[in-house]
C-alpha cells in the first residue's frame, strides 16, 4: 500500500518500540543470515536504543500483535506525528516484578556483619516500604537491566573477609525513566540506603535524591531532597519548593547544612532539602522514616500532576541536565572511598560512572577516594557535633580501624 516516507518512519519508530516493550515478540524475528532468533534488544550510555541485526521474516502471530501496537501508538490520520519516545530508557529486564524484587535473598532478615543490634538492617523498612510504595502507585512499572557498559554485573556484590555485601536493583515506569535503589550491608559498622528517581525527560522537574548512612550505630547521616535540574526554580515546568517547606518545618532535626567538601549546594540542592548528622538512632524512626515516605509521595504527585513536554528539544533539554546531574555527582560521590577498599576500585569506578551515574561523563582525575565529610547539626542543635574539622573522618571511631575506610 502507499504510504509517505514521514509515515514510514513513524511506523518503523513504533514498531520498534512495541518489540522493546514485548520480549516474546523480539523473539519472534528471524535473522536474515540464520543466525540468532533470539537477539534482544541493546543500549550504549549516550545513544536511544536500537536494534541490532536485520531481519527479513516474521512469525504471523507476532505480525498480528506488532501491527495491533503500532495502531495504540499512531492514530488513524497518517499526518499524525508519533508519540514522543524519551531519551534515556532502558530495556525491560527478563525478570518479572516478583522475580526482580527477590534477587539475591532481598529482603534481607539477616546482616553479612557483626552486630549487637536486634534488628541489624537498620534501613531494610526504608528499601521495602519504597519497593511497595512504587508497586501500589506507579504506571507500568517494570525492571530494567542493571549493568554497566563493560558488561559488570552489579546486582550483587560482596567482600566474605571484611563481611561487607551490596545489593541493586533498577526499576522504570511511565513516571520515571529510572529508579534505581542500593543496600549496602556490613553489620552495625555501615548501614545504606540510597536511591535517586529520575523523571521521564518529558518531565522538567527535580530528581528525587535519597542517602542515608549509618556508622557504627553511632553516626548518622541523611539526605533527601528534590535535587533541581535548574539553578532558578522557576526553570522547572512547575516549582516546589513551597510544597516541600511544610513537611521539613515539622522536623526540626531534618534542618542541617552540609559542608562544601564535597558538594556546593548551590548546585543541585534545594533550599527545603532534608539534611541531618546525628548520634541519636531514635530519630531514624520518629522523624526520617516519616519525613522520607513524604517527600517521596510528595515528588510522585509533582509529576502526576506536571503536564509531559511534546517538544522533542525540551525533552532533549531536560535529558542534558540529568546528564550533567550525574556527571556532578559521580565525581563527588562521597562513598567512592568505601566501595572501593571493599571491592576494589576497578570495580568501585564502574559502579559508579555506569551504574549509579550512568548519564555521567569520567572524570580525568578518577575518582575522590576521600572519606566523607559532611556538615555540622541543625542550627540549635546544642554543641553536639559541630562542623567537622578539614581532614578529620567525623565518622571514625577513635582506636578502631573498620569505620569508613581511609585510603
Amino acid at each position: 500500500f502507499d504510504i509517505n516516507m514521514k509515515t514510514q518512519q513513524h511506523i518503523v519508530a513504533a514498531a520498534a518500540s512495541a518489540v522493546i516493550a514485548s520480549a516474546p515478540l523480539a523473539h519472534a524475528f528471524v535473522s536474515i543470515n540464520g543466525g540468532c532468533s533470539s537477539c534482544s534488544v541493546t543500549t550504549s550510555r549516550h545513544s536511544p536504543l536500537h536494534m541490532a541485526p536485520s531481519y527479513d521474516s516474521i512469525d504471523a502471530q507476532a505480525l498480528l500483535e506488532l501491527e495491533n501496537r503500532i495502531s495504540s501508538v499512531i492514530q488513524a490520520d497518517p499526518s499524525s506525528p508519533l508519540v514522543l519516545l524519551s531519551p534515556g530508557r532502558h530495556a525491560p529486564s527478563a525478570l518479572s516484578m516478583e522475580e526482580a524484587a527477590a534477587q539475591h535473598g532481598m529482603p534481607w532478615d539477616t546482616t553479612i556483619g557483626r552486630t549487637d543490634e536486634e534488628n541489624p538492617l537498620l534501613y531494610m523498612p526504608f528499601w521495602e516500604w519504597q519497593l511497595d510504595f512504587m508497586k501500589d502507585s506507579l504506571s507500568n512499572l517494570h525492571p530494567i537491566d542493571c549493568s554497566t557498559l563493560s558488561d559488570t554485573d552489579v546486582t550483587f556484590k560482596e567482600n566474605k573477609e571484611k563481611r561487607a555485601r551490596i545489593v541493586n536493583q533498577c526499576y522504570a515506569s511511565d513516571e520515571y525513566r529510572k529508579i534505581r535503589m542500593t543496600y549496602y550491608d556490613a553489620g552495625d559498622s555501615v548501614q545504606v540506603f540510597n536511591s535517586v528517581w529520575y523523571p521521564d525527560a518529558k518531565y522538567n522537574l527535580p530528581v528525587l535524591g535519597i542517602d542515608i548512612l549509618s556508622f557504627n550505630r553511632k553516626k548518622y547521616l541523611a539526605i533527601v531532597d528534590f535535587q533541581p535540574l535548574h539553578e532558578d526554580e522557576d526553570d522547572h515546568a512547575t516549582t516546589y519548593e513551597h510544597i516541600l517547606k511544610p513537611i521539613k518545618e515539622k522536623y526540626d532535626n531534618l534542618k542541617g547544612r552540609m559542608s562544601s567538601k564535597f558538594y556546593d549546594e548551590t548546585q543541585f540542592f534545594s533550599k527545603e532539602m532534608l539534611f541531618a548528622r546525628f548520634e541519636d538512632g531514635k530519630i531514624v524512626d520518629d522523624d526520617l522514616l516519616p519525613a522520607f515516605k513524604s517527600y517521596v509521595q510528595t515528588h510522585l504527585k509533582l509529576v502526576q500532576s506536571t503536564p509531559p513536554s511534546t517538544n522533542p528539544q525540551d525533552v532533549q533539554a531536560v535529558f542534558d541536565r540529568q546528564r550533567a546531574y550525574d556527571t556532578y555527582s559521580a565525581d563527588r560521590d562521597p562513598a567512592a572511598g568505601l566501595f572501593a577498599a571493599m571491592f576494589g576500585k576497578q570495580w568501585a569506578e564502574d559502579f559508579i560512572y555506569d551504574f549509579l551515574f550512568s548519564l555521567g561523563e569520567r572524570s580525568e582525575d578518577g575518582l575522590n577516594l576521600s572519606p566523607p565529610m559532611f556538615g555540622g547539626p541543625p542550627p540549635g542543635a546544642g554543641g553536639k557535633g559541630g562542623p567537622p574539622q578539614k581532614g578529620v573522618n567525623p565518622y571514625a571511631k577513635k582506636n578502631e580501624a573498620q569505620s569508613v575506610p581511609r585510603l
